[in-house]
């Protein structure tokens, strides 16, 4: 649908240099892949246009070319989250169509107190039970919804099409004071797509998992996703947010980031935990997994490498330094050998 991709073109235009809109169905900034033109600060070669229903990006300085979800996911995980969202809402879980532009209505937005789940917990449920427990998850720990949009829109209307209805796991989002404020639903089946959907009741509430859980009084370590924060002591996830967790009373914190060198939003967030004088994981080169669940599926003991491997001020910038050459020279390997 063109009017949502126009919605989220303006909402990620703040991250984009020098963007400017160049003519109809045709913005244009600097290429946030490459960093465009070295030589001259004011030419713009990366471009969105319009492709039949849809929007893609190209850079005509280095070559990347991609879908605008993609572009998206790759800039800002959040407004991706949100997108992704509100187009599985939509229906438009592949190629878009063409659709008439929507009337909107704005109601008073109601608050409900006191929100329980009334699901079955995930180790109640065989399929669910036996998907954590492959993953060294404690099944108790989640819920298990046979109709994920159903019971979405018990609680919150979020879908007004309910076919093609499946299972998800239930990750819960509840505040300190254990009010249930959102959740995210990890799907069975392969075809349910996005993996992860979240829904958040309060729309003000940080999309946090886990902040009923930790001591402020001590340092929190702060994932990327649910199920990685559940192998850490004291942890939260951030769920795709990306906001300061001083404003939730945390002043010790550790960011753990995913073990992945060519997510340019991922190196972007480490970067930027760094310059704000923050500690945060640099993953060894020993380290090959991309994320803590799939460290503790090969053994490692994550809580030891965290803390063996955590980093702040000049020794973080060298040891993230390292951290992205060592990716690319193991690419360059690669290459050799394939060829």
């Amino acid at each position: 649908m063109i009017f949502i991709d126009h919605k989220y073109i303006g909402l990620v235009s703040a991250r984009l240099e020098k963007f400017s809109k160049r003519k109809e169905n045709l913005y244009t900034f600097r290429c946030p892949y490459c960093g465009d033109s070295k030589k001259n600060k004011n030419r713009t070669r990366g471009y969105f246009y319009q492709n039949k229903a849809d929007y893609n990006y190209k850079c005509h300085n280095c070559g990347v070319s991609k879908s605008f979800t993609y572009f998206l996911k790759d800039i800002d995980q959040s407004l991706y989250d949100q997108y992704v969202l509100e187009r599985y809402k939509e229906g438009l879980t592949g190629r878009s169509t063409n659709t008439p532009e929507p009337k909107f209505e704005f109601k008073q937005p109601v608050f409900v107190k006191k929100i329980k789940i009334n699901l079955p917990l995930a180790s109640e449920n065989t399929r669910s039970s036996d998907y954590l427990k492959k993953r060294k998850l404690n099944p108790t720990k989640f819920f298990y919804a046979e109709k994920f949009k159903e019971f979405t829109n018990s609680i919150k209307h979020t879908f007004d099409d309910i076919r093609n209805d499946h299972a998800r796991i239930i990750i819960p989002f509840y505040d300190e004071e254990k009010q249930l404020i959102g959740f995210q639903g990890r799907s069975l089946d392969p075809w349910a797509q996005p993996k992860y959907l979240t829904v958040m009741i309060d729309e003000d509430a940080p999309k946090v998992y886990g902040l009923d859980l930790v001591n402020k009084n001590e340092t929190v370590y702060i994932t990327e996703g649910p199920f990685d924060s559940t192998f850490i002591d004291n942890s939260i996830a951030m769920c795709g947010a990306d906001a300061n967790p001083t404003n939730w009373g945390i002043n010790s914190c550790v960011f753990i980031y995913d073990n992945e060198p060519r997510n340019t939003e991922i190196v972007s967030r480490i970067s930027r935990v760094i310059e704000m004088g923050q500690k945060i994981v640099i993953w060894p080169s020993s380290i090959t997994e991309k994320d803590i669940n799939d460290m503790v599926l090969s053994g490692h003991n994550v809580q030891d490498v965290i803390k063996l491997n955590t980093y702040s001020g000049l020794e973080a910038k060298l040891k993230f330094t390292n951290w992205k050459k060592n990716e690319q020279r193991n690419n360059s390997q690669k290459a050799r050998r394939f060829y």
